[in-house]
């Protein structure tokens, strides 16, 4: 407990005015205890940049310093948020090394950590995401502050779907001492526009806070066809009952029209490599031109293709609504007990319906969780957290993805070519639940009595589950400078789904299961001396995996997979962490090897392997502020089958032009499914090198920029395609007219690089797309306090 005491003592002194060191020093003086006066001399050089600053609630206890967590975490505080001009999930990746991530088709809704899709927390509850990092974007108008955790959620968080690492969101709190608030107003190229207004005051002062938090996005983009209108209104309250209790109240409502943008298809070498094309529509064994499975290109000739030219279409419609309530109350018992208590809300709709035939509705979704948590410290040396957690999942939702074609396309064409009406043979294969928008089925029916289904199957589903969880944490100090911490979690599942739109005059599919789940964890630090801490960790958790929303679909048997519930994971950490106190800098390095199991497209899972090194480093005091991250893993498959959706980019073409492409005329898409193997794991870099920088040239202008380096890495299974070298370096600068209003320019790829990354995570597409990142940009930003 006394880390918890330290680190509140740490937060205590950060957070204290200038004006209250100025008295303080004063007072100090006046004692004449020199030694305080040198600390406060040196807390006034922090800008509030670097990580040792930050403490960390949630995941392994309260209030933490950074180095007293024995695993690899960076905390992004709201000062360095802004600095970092962070707007998506991808942008962490600026500041936390092992953070690459796939385009999540233009709109990322989970985090990609240690090479596989990590889980989103907020305020310590998982929330809806997306389905395999495809979903809603995510709105940054609630959070304050960005936890960034390297391997699998610990027992207090609970067995979840994904275990690559995860990110803890932290809303934002209302002030109950004092009225503040903020406007900004941003415009970039393309037409891109962003305004938020957040402002908060006591209703009872040191009782009652309320704040309220408004941001609208209305984006243009350099892609074709593409965009994002957004609105996110945040409120939150605090209540201080007594000097012994808190409790913190928010909600979100956010509604979001945006693109699903899927790249560039055709991903040859000559394209990542020096932007040439390969023309030609697919042709069907039947002659058609409408692109489908097994369509044989004959390469028409080689283009320049103009990167903004990419698999979107005009007449897509893509929304979602939705909306989050968020409570955490906090009481000290006794002198030796506490209490916390988290509940969580969400709901959610979305709707897309894709000219290319793709269609996901989800008509609701509704995910409420409970947790409490009972610390006990027994003595100075020994504190146990008991939790007892409580989560309901109920999704009700349609799907088809069953007769997507993309490798078929040929992009510089009329738009036309993208489009695929369904047949009288696929429509028959599917449910039609308005005119015109045909879905699978949420189970397999074998109608005409032949011993085969005659239905395509997707994610549609009308499942509820229940998870029940209990946690125990027992942290122990056996001496000044060595802790352990051990933990041990069982959940309960009971789960259900069924059919929500059976076929006429058939029995709706049903099917339930129920499964214990658990997961533990050991780890130790060790303090060194004053400066170093080395640590240890080694964690066990048993997952699940699901489809959209978190739902749970019923499979070809028309039963609930025992797979769902199969998904081991492993993780060994060892790490040392500098964090002097009486120096600006800190830094950290883990060595790690991670076990984990990624959910393929057919619902089985594919055991992957990864080990490495990845290292940080901050230096802040003014009036300098900079940070460096470094990044090497070996993903391998771990002797696990894996799945493309083709093999090869060159089986989509025929061999009638061999000056341009050598084509096997397999035909594409075709489904490929390659042997167990130990390969490397494709769309993932080896190395990668991120770097960050600020200069105040004075009291009202500072310069800054920021820089990232990938290694090369394949694109595809067979290594048949590679992402070269790439590197992207922005720059930006502001300026305060006055101590509340400042202006700010962001160029971003500031050498014009043409950079590009994989679409989706793990690599089920790699041999068909591949997503052009942005040119040249820039964006100027106008902020205000009052």
């Amino acid at each position: 407990m006394k880390h918890a005491y330290l680190a509140l003592s740490l937060a205590a002194i950060l957070n204290t005015p200038l004006n209250s060191f100025a008295a303080e020093e004063l007072k100090i003086t006046k004692n004449d205890v020199i030694e305080h006066i040198e600390v406060a001399g040196q807390i006034t050089k922090s800008q509030g940049l670097s990580v040792k600053d930050t403490t960390v609630d949630g995941p392994f206890g309260d209030n933490l310093a950074l180095q007293d967590i024995a695993r690899s975490v960076t905390p992004i505080s709201s000062e360095l948020i802004e600095q970092l001009n962070i707007t998506t999930l991808q942008d962490v990746l600026a500041v936390s090394p092992n953070t690459y991530s796939a385009s999540g088709f233009g709109a990322p809704s989970l985090p990609t950590i240690r090479g596989q899709l990590g889980e989103l927390f907020q305020d310590g509850t998982r929330r809806q995401a997306g389905n395999n990092g495809f979903g809603v974007p995510l709105s940054f108008n609630a959070v304050e502050q960005i936890d960034v955790v390297k391997g699998a959620p610990p027992v207090l968080f609970g067995s979840s779907q994904r275990n690559g690492g995860f990110v803890n969101l932290h809303s934002k709190k209302a002030s109950t001492d004092e009225s503040k608030g903020k406007a900004s107003l941003s415009a970039g190229r393309w037409d891109q526009y962003r305004v938020l207004v957040d402002y908060s005051a006591p209703i009872v002062k040191d009782k009652v806070g309320f704040r309220v938090s408004a941001e609208h996005i209305d984006n243009g983009s350099y892609y074709d066809f593409s965009g994002t209108k957004s609105d996110s209104l945040f409120a939150a309250l605090r209540v201080l009952p007594d000097d012994k209790s808190s409790w913190d109240l928010n909600f979100e409502l956010y509604q979001v029209e945006f693109t699903d943008n899927a790249g560039i298809n055709r991903p040859t070498q000559a394209l990542i490599d020096h932007g040439l094309y390969i023309t030609g529509q697919g042709v069907q064994a039947n002659g058609s031109t409408i692109p489908a499975a097994g369509s044989i290109i004959s390469p028409t000739g080689q283009v320049k293709i103009d990167r903004s030219t990419v698999l979107t279409d005009p007449d897509n419609q893509n929304e979602a609504t939705t909306y989050l309530l968020h409570s955490i109350y906090k009481r000290e018992l006794s002198s030796n007990a506490s209490i916390k208590n988290i509940t969580y809300f969400q709901h959610l709709q979305r709707e897309e319906i894709a000219q290319n035939s793709f269609v996901e509705i989800i008509d609701g979704a509704d995910t409420a969780q409970n947790r409490t948590e009972l610390t006990y410290q027994w003595s100075n040396e020994q504190q146990t957290i008991f939790a007892f957690d409580v989560r309901y999942n109920r999704v009700f939702g349609y799907s088809q993805f069953t007769t997507e074609a993309d490798l078929p396309i040929d992009l510089t064409g009329p738009i036309s070519n993208r489009r695929i009406p369904l047949t009288d043979t696929q429509q028959a294969r599917l449910i039609e639940i308005s005119p015109g928008v045909f879905v699978s089925p949420g189970g397999q029916y074998d109608i005409n009595n032949d011993g085969s289904g005659d239905f395509n199957l997707s994610d549609t589903t009308d499942s509820r589950s229940w998870q029940t969880g209990l946690a125990i944490q027992q942290d122990s100090d056996w001496t000044n400078k060595f802790h352990t911490s051990v933990g041990y979690r069982v959940d309960y599942y009971d789960v259900d789904a069924r059919d929500p739109i059976a076929p006429q005059g058939q029995v709706a599919a049903s099917d339930s299961i129920n499964d214990t789940l658990q997961s533990g964890q050991v780890s130790f630090n060790y303090k060194l001396n004053n400066d170093y801490t080395t640590y240890g960790a080694a964690s066990y958790n048993e997952a699940t995996s699901n489809s959209m929303a978190g739902g749970t679909s019923l499979g070809g048997d028309n039963t609930i997979s025992a797979q769902n519930f199969a998904t081991e994971n492993t993780l060994v950490e060892f790490g040392l962490k500098y964090a002097p106190t009486d120096s600006d800098w800190y830094a950290d390095g883990a060595l790690f090897s991670q076990r984990r199991s990624l959910r393929n497209r057919d619902g089985s899972n594919t055991g992957i392997r990864t080990q490495g090194f990845e290292g940080q480093v901050f230096y802040d005091a003014y009036p300098y502020w900079l940070s460096a991250g470094y990044s090497y893993i070996d993903a391998r498959y771990d002797n696990s089958a894996s799945s493309q959706d083709s093999a090869q980019v060159a089986d989509a073409f025929d061999n009638s032009r061999p000056d341009i492409i050598a084509g096997t005329g397999v035909g594409a898409p075709s489904f490929t499914p390659f042997a167990r193997s130990n390969r490397q794991v494709q769309g993932i870099p080896e190395q990668s090198f991120s770097f960050n920088g600020n200069y105040s040239i004075n009291s009202k202008w500072q310069t800054g920029f920021s820089g990232l380096y990938t290694k090369s890495y394949p694109l595809d299974f067979l290594a048949t395609v590679k992402i070269r070298d790439q590197y992207t370096l922005n720059v930006n600068t502001s300026y305060a007219f006055t101590p509340s209003t400042k202006l700010r320019l962001d160029v971003n790829n500031v050498t014009n690089q043409k950079n590009w990354r994989p679409v989706f995570e793990g690599g089920y597409f790699g041999a068909t797309l591949a997503f052009p990142e942005l040119p040249i940009n820039a964006k100027l930003t106008l902020t205000h306090s009052f």
